[in-house]
């Protein structure tokens, strides 16, 4: 079998686990497949010599924080460039990312190397022009939503859906409520309410402060913070040095939840997976929120109520982010059982309608397929 040569670019944090998962699925198919790529610790794992960047540089988000960080991010396309150049894969496969993505892309295009787009940028949420973009420089586009395969044949393109890798992550390990994860973190009888604050510096100080104010008065349950990869204790400790922080195991302690307040984007998603009645909280500075208003074309702003098309989880947006709008949320999420079971119920729903597993090896053996 020929060595394949794979350069693959991941952003943030979810895209590092679905591109760890993609890559172990292309060995499972061809073990001799050579991978550099931009990427995460969970990526490092499968090919520990590929990594050329980390995401923990990568990650900017906001209107005003992108303009701020322009330099950087020139700089860092430049650098992609040139590792793509001395590396000459046999294609690139661009896992969402868009902003930084599509300009890649579209430079691998006049380069003749093979585009291959692995979680669709959010294209039906608005910058629609960028399906323009997407259709002269993607060779083929796979995609996890279920509503997305509609959207692109308006434009006259044919995707793949492969179903969403989060379903996979969440079998393979086979994730369960146990005391051992309560003795390993010295965590109390007490139901566990998750705060999923987001993965970046300036979402968690955004949104964290927030969050804790609004669960001070609930002593009935342990507030567990699932601290994200990039960020360390001491930094969440400046909100609350008393509130309990877990890194790297927030599938675990989803697990092990009864309630949670979630930050928008994928972990909304997870959370719904894992059963458990969330809150869904946005808040950015007020310039990028102002714009993205007026660009935004979507009724929601979380997953779960998006593939649902009607409001399964509450979501507080902005001005609406408050200390008291969270705490009489999750007040009627642990209180007020028939409103708990009709989200609990609406999840099964969900999890049907985004039907069965094996996302990463779909497109790991569509792609080998077809790369030549």
């Amino acid at each position: 079998m020929k060595s394949e040569k794979l350069f693959v670019i991941a952003g943030e944090a979810s895209g590092d686990l679905h591109g760890a998962n993609f890559m172990q699925a292309v060995l499972d198919e061809n073990p001799s497949v050579e991978f550099e790529f931009w990427g995460g610790d969970k990526m490092q794992k499968v090919a520990p010599k590929g990594l050329k960047k980390h995401i923990n540089e990568l990650a900017f988000m906001g209107f005003i924080e992108v303009l701020m960080n322009i330099r950087t991010i020139l700089s860092n396309i430049s650098l992609c460039k040139k590792n793509i150049e001395e590396f000459q894969p046999d294609a690139l496969v661009l896992i969402d990312y868009p902003g930084f993505n599509l300009r890649i892309a579209e430079w691998a295009k006049t380069k003749g190397i093979k585009v291959y787009y692995y979680i669709s940028p959010q294209v039906w949420a608005w910058k629609q022009n960028r399906v323009h973009k997407i259709k002269k420089v993607v060779d083929e586009m796979y995609v996890i939503l279920p509503f997305e395969k509609d959207f692109y044949k308006k434009f006259d393109i044919d995707v793949n859906y492969v179903g969403h890798p989060l379903i996979d992550e969440i079998q393979k390990h086979n994730f369960k409520a146990s005391d051992e994860f309560r003795v390993k973190h010295g965590l109390d009888e007490r139901p566990i309410l998750a705060m999923l604050p987001g993965s970046r510096k300036q979402e968690v100080s955004k949104k964290l402060p927030i969050m804790l104010k609004a669960v001070e008065k609930l002593t009935t349950h342990q507030i567990v913070i699932a601290g994200a990869p990039t960020l360390t204790k001491e930094f969440y400790a400046q909100f609350n040095e008393n509130t309990q922080i877990i890194h790297n195991e927030t599938y675990e302690l989803l697990a092990n939840s009864n309630v949670a307040v979630v930050t928008s984007g994928t972990a909304t998603l997870e959370t719904a997976l894992f059963k458990v009645p969330e809150v869904v909280c946005y808040k950015g500075s007020s310039i990028s929120y102002a714009i993205a208003k007026r660009l935004i074309k979507v009724k929601y702003i979380s997953l779960v109520n998006l593939i649902m098309d009607k409001e399964v989880v509450k979501e507080l947006i902005q001005n609406e982010c408050t200390p008291e709008n969270i705490e009489a949320e999750v007040n009627k999420l642990v209180n007020d059982k028939a409103y708990r079971n009709s989200v609990l119920n609406s999840y099964n729903d969900l999890e049907k309608i985004l039907g069965g597993g094996g996302a990463s090896k779909k497109v790991a053996q569509s792609l080998l397929k077809t790369i030549h």
